[in-house]
């Protein structure tokens, strides 16, 4: 089949369609289209075709092929095995503020978890969304995230208020390769597509952005389909976490260990009579378990939650930091 001999009148509901969504490519026009009239269309390659005709497809600049390689990070199998979260890109709003979209999606299923225009990166907020999204969707098993603010720090195994916070629940954290975007690269696409769909132009003020971002959210979750769902919405594959958010914070069990202490406000952590360590700021008030070595008399294994940290070495006020953990890729998607 080719475009002039398709009827008019479905190549007008064809260019239609694709005008109100100007980013969606022949595939997801047919699939949406399909169901909502309820009968089959051309071909995809037709659909193209139309579409091009009518001035509707921009040729794409020749990209670099990425090739991939293995970055250690967890292939997600169910939902909730893997959240990714992050800060969009930031763009200037009609009323010359700033608008930085803070994003929560679900790697299997691309659900997006949270959308939510802020006025500045800033951890109190980004807390009080990510327990927002908690208390609706329950826990993911990993929290994915960039090297950056307020998701990591160059401090004691990256650690954030943020990411304490993730540990105490009992997420694992899981930080994609420094200057690797590709790593997150399901939701670095999503990103793109909130970018087109969004910010071009931007709302006049924060209130009236969130409404759009409220809105692509609703489309992109039920009504738009992607390809490798097998032409389902993410919505019609997601499923609410099993693991729900406490409403307080539970104590962390570390039946396992010698000892346990309480880290000072300073991040200092107090060994008895003047012997003090620095560990980390993003550690001020929280308890930390202690073990000694087997090997080595008086060297004390420090950990947090379920992550070593490092050695208070015998003696010394001294410190020995860890390297901070590779993730490893496992075949079950569960730790």
């Amino acid at each position: 089949m080719i475009p002039h001999k398709t009827p008019p009148e479905v190549v007008e509901v064809i260019v239609a369609h694709r005008r109100q969504h100007p980013t969606w490519g022949p595939k997801k026009l047919k699939a949406t289209l399909e169901t909502a009239l309820g009968h089959t269309l051309p071909a995809v390659s037709t659909i193209g075709d139309i579409l091009a005709s009518a001035g509707l497809i921009v040729p794409r600049r020749r990209r670099q092929r990425h090739i991939p390689t293995a970055t250690g990070l967890r292939e997600a199998k169910a939902p909730n095995d893997v959240w990714c979260i992050d800060y969009k890109g930031q763009f200037r709003l009609g009323d010359s503020s700033y608008c930085y979209p803070l994003t929560i999606t679900d790697q299997f299923s691309r659900f997006i978890l949270c959308c939510e225009g802020m006025g500045a990166i800033a951890e109190d907020a980004a807390r009080e969304q990510c327990l927002e999204v908690f208390a609706t969707h329950g826990l993911p098993t990993v929290m994915r995230s960039d090297n950056g603010a307020p998701f990591a720090s160059t401090g004691l195994a990256g650690l954030t208020k943020l990411s304490v916070l993730w540990l105490r629940l009992g997420i694992q954290l899981e930080r994609i390769r420094p200057a690797h975007p590709q790593d997150n690269g399901r939701h670095e696409r999503m990103h793109r597509t909130l970018k087109q769909e969004t910010t071009r132009p931007a709302r006049t003020n924060l209130l009236q952005q969130q409404e759009r971002f409220d809105a692509f959210v609703d489309e992109f979750n039920c009504r738009r389909p992607h390809e490798a769902l097998g032409m389902r919405t993410p919505a019609a594959v997601y499923k609410p976490s099993t693991t729900i958010c406490p409403t307080t914070l539970p104590p962390i069990d570390y039946a396992t260990c010698d000892d346990v202490r309480l880290v000072g406000s300073a991040g200092l952590l107090h060994m008895g009579g003047r012997k003090q360590v620095h560990l980390a700021k993003a550690l001020a008030g929280e308890y930390v378990g202690l073990r000694e070595d087997n090997d080595i008399e008086d060297r004390w294994l420090v950990t947090f939650a379920n992550l070593a940290l490092g050695f208070v070495e015998p003696g010394s006020h001294h410190f020995t930091a860890l390297p901070l953990p590779t993730p490893t890729r496992l075949a079950s998607g569960v730790a």
